[in-house]
C-alpha cells in the first residue's frame, strides 16, 4: 500500500513553533534568492546595452552575443545535477545548499567587475554560477527525507518551491527598478547581498536532520521519526548504489519525462512571452513585462493550496498516493495541452493572456505531482532522482528557447503558433507517459532491511518515508 501512516501529531507545538515549518519557510526564502539571482541579468543586460536620452550604452554587445551571455547559465547548470543529488545524499542537503548559494552569490557581486574587464570573463562566471546553483533542487530532496513526515511532505515541498515563481514574479520588476534608481550595478549587488544574509541564517538555523536540532520539542521530533520510520544512514560508496534498478526503473523514467515536459512550455514561455506580447499583440515593454509576470504569480499562489489539497485527499484516503501524483500531474498536463493549443489560435489580446497564463499557472498542480514524487518512491535516493530528473529538464532551458529563434524568422501570428502547438504536443506526451508508469510506491530497490537484533530475520519496512 502506498497512503500516509496514521496521524501521530497529537501534543505538537502550534504550527508557527514546528521546526519543519521554518525549514519550508527558509527553504521557500532560498528558492527567492535563488531566481533573483538567475534573473537579475535577464534585466541587468537590457540596462547595460540599451541607450537612451540622458545616456548612452556602456556595452556594445550584439544580439547573438547577449544571447550566448544569457544561456551560458545552463551548460554548468546541467553538469551538476547528479553530482548534487549524488553530494546531498552523501552529506546532506542543507550545507550543499548553503555553500552553493553562497557561491552563487559572491560570483553574482563580482559580474559587475567582469564586465568591465571582460565580456568573455562575464560567460566564464555565469557558468560557474550555474555549477553552483546546479546543486540546490536535487539538494532540498536531501532535506525532506529527514525533515519532511509522509503526510506534509506534498505540502511543505509544494510551498518551498513556489519560492522559486514568487522569486521570478518580484525579481523582474525589482531588478528593473534598481537599475533605472541605482544603475545596472544595483541588480547584481542587492540580490547578491540579500542571498549571501540568508545563506548565513539557513547554515546557523537549519540542521541535517531534526535529530541534531537542538531547539525541536520532544513531541515533534517523535512525530517526524515515527512518521519518516527508519532510514538507511550508511555511508555507502557511489558505486554501490542500485544504479541499474535506479535507471531500469519507469517509476524514475515517469517523473524525468514529466520534469521535461513541465519546464518545455516552462522555459519556452519564461524566454518568449515578453516576445510574443511584443511581435504579436503589439504590447509595449513595460506592459509587456507587467503582463509576462502573471502566469507565474498565479503558478505561486496555486501552488500554496495544491500542496495542502494534495495532503488532505492521501490523510483522508480518498486517494492514494499513485493516484493522486497521477491525477494532479497528468490532469495539469491535459489542461496546459488545452490552453496552449488555444493560444496558439487565438487572435485577441484577452484571450491570448488568459490562456498563456492558465497555460502556465496550471503547471502550479504538476509540481505537486511529480516534484515530490522521488519522495514517495525512494527517499533514501531522492536527491539522486532529482538530479537525474532536472538534468534531462534542464536541456528544454538550452532548446526550447533556440527552437523558437528558428521558427520565429518574422515575428508572426502564425510563427508563434507553431511554438504554442509545439509545448502543446510536448505536455500531452508527458500526461499519457507518466499516467501509465508513474508509482507512489516505495519501489523494491528503495525498502530497507533492518536486521533483528534477536533473531535472524530480516524486517523490511515498505511504507515508511
Amino acid at each position: 500500500m502506498d497512503r500516509p501512516p496514521e496521524n501521530l501529531s497529537d501534543g505538537q507545538p502550534p504550527f508557527w513553533k514546528q521546526r519543519r515549518n521554518l525549514v519550508a519557510f527558509l527553504a521557500f526564502l532560498g528558492f527567492f534568492n535563488v531566481y533573483t539571482l538567475r534573473v537579475n541579468l535577464s534585466v541587468g543586460i537590457v540596462a547595460m546595452t540599451s541607450s537612451s536620452d540622458s545616456r548612452t550604452s556602456e556595452f556594445d554587445w550584439g544580439p547573438e552575443l547577449r544571447g550566448a551571455i544569457l544561456s551560458s547559465f545552463f551548460y554548468g547548470y546541467i553538469s551538476t545535477q547528479l553530482i548534487g543529488g549524488l553530494l546531498g545524499a552523501k552529506i546532506g542537503g542543507v550545507k550543499l545548499i548553503g555553500y552553493g548559494v553562497f557561491s552563487t552569490a559572491i560570483l553574482t557581486i563580482l559580474t559587475p567587475l567582469a564586465a568591465r574587464y571582460s565580456v568573455y570573463l562575464v560567460i566564464v562566471l555565469r557558468v560557474i554560477e550555474g555549477v553552483f546553483e546546479g546543486v540546490v533542487y536535487p539538494g532540498i530532496h536531501a532535506v525532506w527525507s529527514r525533515w519532511a513526515p509522509p503526510a506534509e511532505r506534498t505540502r511543505l515541498g509544494s510551498f518551498a518551491f513556489s519560492g522559486s515563481f514568487v522569486g521570478t514574479v518580484i525579481g523582474y520588476p525589482m531588478c528593473g527598478w534598481l537599475a533605472e534608481k541605482y544603475g545596472w550595478p544595483s541588480t547584481f549587488y542587492v540580490p547578491g547581498c540579500v542571498a549571501i544574509i540568508w545563506c548565513v541564517v539557513w547554515l546557523t538555523c537549519i540542521t541535517e536532520s531534526p535529530v541534531e536540532d537542538k531547539r525541536i520539542t520532544k513531541e515533534e521530533l517523535k512525530y517526524i521519526v515515527d512518521s519518516i520510520g527508519p532510514t538507511d544512514d550508511t555511508k555507502i560508496s557511489f558505486v554501490d548504489y542500485p544504479w541499474k534498478d535506479i535507471l531500469t526503473s519507469m517509476p524514475v523514467w515517469a517523473i524525468t519525462c514529466a520534469h521535461f515536459c513541465e519546464n518545455w512550455g516552462f522555459y519556452t514561455l519564461l524566454t518568449q512571452l515578453p516576445s510574443y506580447m511584443n511581435d504579436v499583440l503589439k504590447f509595449n515593454i513595460g506592459k509587456g513585462s507587467l503582463l509576462s509576470a502573471l502566469p507565474y504569480l498565479v503558478m505561486s499562489i496555486i501552488l500554496q493550496f495544491s500542496g495542502f489539497f494534495v495532503d488532505w485527499l492521501r490523510k483522508n484516503e480518498i486517494l492514494t498516493t499513485t493516484q493522486v501524483r497521477k491525477v494532479f500531474n497528468c490532469g495539469a498536463f491535459v489542461s496546459q495541452t488545452i490552453f496552449m493549443y488555444l493560444a496558439s489560435n487565438s487572435r485577441s489580446e484577452i484571450g491570448s493572456i488568459f490562456c498563456l497564463t492558465l497555460a502556465v499557472g496550471l503547471g502550479a498542480f504538476a509540481w505537486s505531482g511529480f516534484s515530490i514524487n522521488p519522495l514517495d518512491i525512494a527517499p533514501q535516493y531522492a536527491s539522486i532522482l532529482l538530479g537525474i530528473s532536472n538534468t534531462f529538464a534542464t536541456i528544454p532551458g538550452i532548446v526550447s528557447p533556440m527552437l523558437a529563434g528558428v521558427i520565429v524568422q518574422n515575428k508572426s501570428a502564425e510563427e508563434w503558433q507553431w511554438v504554442f502547438l509545439i509545448s502543446s504536443g510536448i505536455y500531452m506526451f508527458g500526461a499519457v507517459f507518466y499516467g501509465i508508469f508513474a508509482s507512489g510506491e516505495r519501489q523494491p530497490w528503495a525498502k530497507i532491511k533492518i536486521e533483528e537484533k534477536n533473531g535472524h530475520d530480516n524486517k523490511t519496512f515498505e511504507n515508511v518515508a
